[in-house]
């Protein structure tokens, strides 16, 4: 049995791959960016921040963290040949309204002392401060051996409201 996100999936996707005819592209970059951003659905990456398909790698995960990312950053630094990182944050990040202890009691609540126990040492990595967020998200990677002094970093804000962005680093 299939869900109604399901059912839009398959129905929006068999249009779009009857007109597809970016096959050829490569799976590197063409642009040489890779972009951390938040997961937040009210970010569309590609006409916020002009990103055409091909041209970025797009790293998205709770609150933009560039410590989760990382992973990611390297293999696409590495191995795919991306020369410039963006850390983008946003307005109105749910990251910024909870503390580890928490999302811990809430995992608790919901699915059982195992599960509490299971997270007790997951860092959420929730922030206070948006700017300050950025700016150490783009010290970490700056300071980090996995990413060559070489590579381009920035940090920015993405405003929900008025859909602008703004650096920050």
């Amino acid at each position: 049995m299939s869900t109604p996100n399901q059912d839009n999936l398959v129905a929006k996707n068999k249009a779009y791959a009857e007109k597809f005819n970016q096959g050829h592209l490569a799976a590197p970059p063409g642009k040489k960016y890779a972009i951390v951003t938040c997961m937040d659905a009210r970010i569309d990456t590609s006409s916020a921040f002009g990103i055409d398909l091909g041209d970025a790698h797009i790293m998205r995960n709770a609150g933009g963290s560039a410590r989760d990312a990382l992973r990611s950053l390297v293999i696409s630094e590495q191995l795919l040949g991306t020369t410039e990182i963006m850390v983008i944050k946003h307005t109105k990040c749910g990251m910024a309204t909870f503390k580890n202890e928490d999302a811990r009691g809430v995992v608790g609540k919901n699915l059982g002392q195992e599960a509490e126990h299971e997270c007790k040492d997951l860092d959420f990595l929730p922030f206070v401060d948006l700017n300050e967020s950025v700016k150490d998200d783009v010290s970490f990677l700056k300071q980090s051996k996995l990413i060559p002094h070489t590579v381009s970093i920035s940090g920015w804000v993405y405003d929900v409201e008025s859909g602008k962005t703004s650096k920050v680093v």
